[in-house]
């Protein structure tokens, strides 16, 4: 007999289906879907329906079920989430003894993809030669400072999760000399991963672009401070595609006003987004992106396929790739 499930989030459309493109109907395949989408603002009008439910296949909207919504849905016993981040309702579930997946490692991937976009037109020089074309208007003069190129140019990475080991390899691709920093990361890791393991401080000394990933937790909070930033080498870029509360904001902002050369591309910032006051919004040298780095329109696809892929393998009795325990949570931004 098929398990029972239901699907649970809110999210806008404009942002892909990720249950599209067939998702739906392969699940309804394998499982006993119930008909509707349940809702934070619509448990109650659902929850007499919802008791048989085992099993929740969820993407962004997931609400953080109380233990009250909990104690009407007895039977469940696991959710897989096709999306990233679960820090907004994870405790409730592993507190519960719910099996939570989540799809991070697969949302990792356009992320990626889009910070290894900002480090190759970094090192053409696009960033800084665009805002002294805008203006100057004298294509000569414009791009008339070192533009290091791409090969054998340093990356540094901060942090080593599935962001930063997926850009390692893209990087590597691109004959970039990748080093790294990651209180996780062992030498024989960093070995495997082709990564040159280095302190905080070498790694802003000594790469043309610096790439933030470390994961959003209390003791990563403004870990990155202004003499981080002030020793970074002329042209240097800083791209955040993390998250925000990592930086020393007013740290980072007077690093940009006293090296005008060094850029800043910031896709995640604390509070986000900034304040109407912030000067993120008005230096020259800043590039903000409304956290366009997740997925999107047909990539969203990718998340349920995964979070399909480990229903099976669990129901299969097979181990899971992408289980969320406790510890790892701990871990988790």
């Amino acid at each position: 007999m098929p398990m029972q499930a239901a699907f649970f989030y809110d999210y806008p459309p404009g942002d892909g289906d990720v249950y599209g493109q067939g998702r739906r109907e392969r699940l309804e395949e394998i499982v006993s879907l119930y008909p509707h989408v349940v809702r934070g603002n619509n448990f109650d009008d659902h929850a007499d329906s919802l008791r048989d439910v085992e099993v929740i296949f969820a993407t962004w909207g997931m609400p953080n079920l109380s233990d009250a919504q909990l104690g009407r849905m007895p039977n469940l016993e696991a959710v897989f989430y096709a999306a990233g981040n679960v820090k907004a309702f994870a405790q409730q579930l592993i507190d519960h003894d719910i099996l939570l997946v989540s799809a991070w490692a697969i949302n990792a991937i356009p992320v990626a993809e889009m910070a290894l976009a900002q480090v190759l037109l970094s090192c053409r020089g696009y960033y800084r030669a665009m805002r002294r074309f805008s203006d100057n208007h004298d294509g000569n003069q414009a791009k008339s400072f070192n533009r290091t190129g791409v090969f054998g140019e340093t990356v540094g990475l901060i942090g080593m999760g599935m962001i930063g080991k997926r850009l390692a390899k893209h990087l590597q691709d691109f004959n970039f000399k990748v080093i790294a920093n990651d209180p996780f990361l062992s030498e024989e890791q960093a070995s495997d991963l082709g990564v040159e393991r280095v302190s905080l401080e070498d790694l802003f000394r000594r790469s043309h672009i610096v790439s933030n990933h470390i994961p959003d937790i209390p003791s990563t909070k403004n870990v990155l401070t202004g003499s981080q930033f002030e020793s970074m080498r002329e042209g240097a870029t800083f791209i955040n595609t993390g998250r925000g509360a990592q930086i020393a904001e007013p740290d980072l902002i007077r690093a940009l006003k006293d090296r005008p050369d060094l850029t800043a591309l910031l896709d995640v910032t604390y509070p986000e987004p900034p304040p109407d006051d912030s000067e993120l919004w008005t230096l020259p040298n800043v590039w903000i992106s409304p956290h366009v780095g997740g997925s999107v329109g047909d990539e969203v696809v990718r998340m349920a396929d995964c979070a399909i892929e480990e229903f099976i393998a669990w129901e299969s009795g097979k181990s899971l790739r992408y289980q969320v325990t406790r510890e790892v949570l701990a871990t988790m931004g």
